[in-house]
């Protein structure tokens, strides 16, 4: 699902790091780093057929490395 987020991420919280991150060889493989975290949060972002939403985000992040793999959880309702 491709998506580009127009704003800042907010109420950002650990999911997993360490050992509950599941794909953790797949990260230092790809990318290195060490300590790698799960992320969410929410933000504003816009679909590729121009639809515009608030949803809750996931992604990867390591120290030195940034954020990677992005991926919409889901769509919250609209207020």
């Amino acid at each position: 699902m491709a998506f580009e987020l127009l704003g800042e991420i907010e109420n950002v919280e650990v999911i997993a790091e360490g050992r509950g991150v599941r794909i953790k060889r797949f990260l230092r493989r790809v990318y290195g780093g060490r300590r790698w975290r799960k992320m969410k949060g929410e933000a504003l972002i816009q679909f590729a057929d121009g639809r515009i939403r608030r949803a809750e985000i996931h992604w990867y992040e390591a120290h030195g490395i940034g954020r990677k793999d992005f991926k919409v959880s889901r769509v919250l309702p609209q207020e």
